[in-house]
């Protein structure tokens, strides 16, 4: 039995290059999400939606919470609209959440990052529900792959980590 978490955060392929690698994780995929008034959702006509991974994960190894705190590692989750060079609206931190059970994994993560005081400000990631989600075209996926010193600003911050809850 398998999950999904879909989640916002800069840059797609960096997301997806760091999250491939993850034990638990069974599978990825980057696509456009968050604008439900843009169907049918391209690189290059994607109205309001957020550049988003979508990873398919075994809860038997790999919470929610877990993929959640690797996400607030790896991103920057109190810059809005921005990570790195990539600025504006597509590049916003969002959790994508798929039932009550993961808003509320969501809110209470965002609440202890927060509180911990190690990030650079407040969280602005958005919670929000999760509406269609729309694969990106062939050459976006697995790109780091493809193309290892592509550009990414995605990278593991040591420093930003929870302690064990």
């Amino acid at each position: 039995m398998t999950e999904k978490a879909v989640l916002a955060g800069g840059c797609f392929w960096g997301m997806q290059d760091l999250f491939r690698r993850h034990p638990g994780v069974v599978s990825t995929r980057v696509g456009y999400t968050g604008d439900p008034s843009t169907p049918n959702a391209t690189y290059r006509r994607h109205g309001n939606h957020a550049e988003a991974i979508e990873i398919v994960f075994d809860p038997e190894r790999l919470s929610y919470r877990q993929i959640l705190e690797f996400f607030f590692q790896i991103h920057d989750p109190t810059t809005r609209n921005r990570q790195g060079n990539d600025i504006g609206a597509s590049y916003r931190s969002a959790i994508f959440y798929t039932d009550d059970a993961q808003k509320q994994v969501a809110e209470a993560t965002i609440a202890d990052v927060d509180a911990s005081g190690k990030w650079p400000g407040k969280v602005v990631t958005e919670v929000t529900q999760a509406t269609e989600f729309w694969e990106a075209e062939p050459e976006h996926q697995d790109y780091l792959e493809r193309y290892p010193n592509g550009y990414t600003c995605h990278y593991v911050r040591p420093e930003w980590q929870l302690g064990e809850k």
